[in-house]
């Protein structure tokens, strides 16, 4: 059983990756843009240095992206009111509607799939998705500090 758990854990990974690579080419963007997106439709706004952070982009990989972004107008940089050096970004309602249209219905019907589950298997399943994010988030992390004997070609 827990051969073909894990198994479903990757099929599922799998599954979101088809979606999200849907949506990006939809939007006429890459992943990496399309994370930034994902930062900014949760947070609606945000300091241009805490979206880098937020998607571990360099300063420079970040102005290159809110470019890119920008020029589609998807997001719009703002100076901040309390400080003239700081860039707040702000998504705009044209690709919120758009978002919403590509992921609401996942978003509904798989809430739907959730009422069937008790409280205690919400509990179980938040607990399990949190834990496997951050032992994604740990890896990733892992894998980029390597330094390997065998380069990759």
């Amino acid at each position: 059983m827990l051969t073909t758990v894990a198994r479903e854990i990757a099929e599922f990974q799998s599954a979101s990756d088809l979606v999200d690579d849907a949506v990006a080419e939809r939007l006429g963007i890459n992943r990496t843009d399309q994370r930034c997106l994902g930062v900014l439709w949760d947070r609606r706004t945000i300091g241009a240095g805490q979206l880098a952070a937020a998607t571990e982009l360099s300063p420079g990989a970040m102005t290159a992206a809110l470019d890119r972004l920008e020029r589609r107008g998807y997001v719009r940089r703002v100076r901040s009111t309390s400080d003239r050096r700081s860039v707040i970004v702000e998504i705009t309602p044209a690709v919120l509607r758009l978002i919403e249209e590509f992921y609401g219905p996942i978003y509904l019907e798989g809430t739907a799939e959730l009422e069937d589950y008790s409280s205690a298997e919400l509990e179980f399943l938040r607990d399990f998705l949190r834990r496997g994010r951050e032992l994604q988030v740990r890896h990733a992390a892992r894998i980029r500090a390597a330094t390997s004997a065998h380069p990759v070609p």
